[in-house]
């Protein structure tokens, strides 16, 4: 089995913020940060609003969106409950995408107060009521992707809803890298045919959640990945080598 092509690496910039968010001032700069990822080679930059803001504020949208307007070929990609609605200093999720118009929105299912995403879809139940999402998005030029399990019947709906892409939850990936064998094996054939599945039906593929420099390069073995957004373990990575030489490395695996 070989490496897909390049894989575009998406820098998620959460962790940044959340740093900045434990003190008064603007220290760490999120915008400063994000121009370092770039120029070290990140393929776009990611951001997660979540209405209590403990990370990624509305206005590290607004700056970011027009940092990556600087720089043709980078893309700027939002993820997000898309019904989290306005409260206090949050305009609404929806709302910040459709003024920033990004390159990709990822819909994520993920409660206003949960710690980290942690499962895709389930679009039996919220199918419905993200069709007309999907289509506003699409209406405003922005690619539509879908936070999802390796579910092969899941991302047939993915698709008949107009979804453009869906990135594959690798929580339970990584956990299971850590214990190699026939469980790993099995959960890994799930994460090819639920990929190979997706692109059969015109839908592109990406992952995220966990992936980290031990973890990555097998992944790849997926072939076709476009794109992987990877934030926690490499800001951990990150304070250890540094912010540029943590983006390249990872970069390195995503394009070997």
């Amino acid at each position: 089995m070989t490496h897909s092509n390049n894989t575009a690496l998406s820098v998620n910039l959460n962790k940044i913020a959340l740093i900045r968010n434990s003190r008064p001032g603007n220290y760490p700069n999120v915008l400063t940060h994000g121009e370092i990822c770039i120029n070290a080679g990140a393929d776009g930059i990611t951001v997660h609003p979540r209405p209590d803001q403990r990370h990624i504020r509305p206005h590290d949208v607004y700056e970011l969106s027009e940092l990556v307007s600087n720089y043709p070929g980078i893309e700027f990609n939002i993820e997000g409950n898309p019904f989290a609605e306005s409260i206090a200093d949050f305009p609404g999720f929806l709302k910040l995408v459709c003024n920033t118009k990004p390159h990709q929105c990822t819909l994520v299912p993920d409660t206003n107060h949960q710690l980290t995403s942690d499962h895709g879809f389930d679009l039996h139940r919220s199918g419905k009521s993200l069709q007309p999402v999907i289509k506003q998005l699409k209406d405003f030029g922005i690619r539509v992707c879908l936070f999802m399990d390796p579910d092969i019947e899941q991302i047939t709906l993915a698709k008949a809803l107009g979804a453009d892409r869906i990135e594959l939850y690798t929580g339970p990936y990584a956990e299971a890298f850590k214990t190699p064998g026939a469980s790993f094996d099995r959960l890994f054939e799930k994460y090819l045919s639920a990929a190979g599945h997706a692109q059969s039906i015109g839908i592109g593929v990406n992952a995220g959640h966990d992936l980290n420099l031990d973890n990555l390069g097998y992944f790849r073995k997926i072939p076709a990945l476009l794109e992987v957004s990877i934030g926690h373990a490499l800001t951990v990575d990150a304070i250890n080598m540094g912010l540029s030489s943590a983006v390249k490395t990872y970069k390195a695996i995503c394009t070997s």
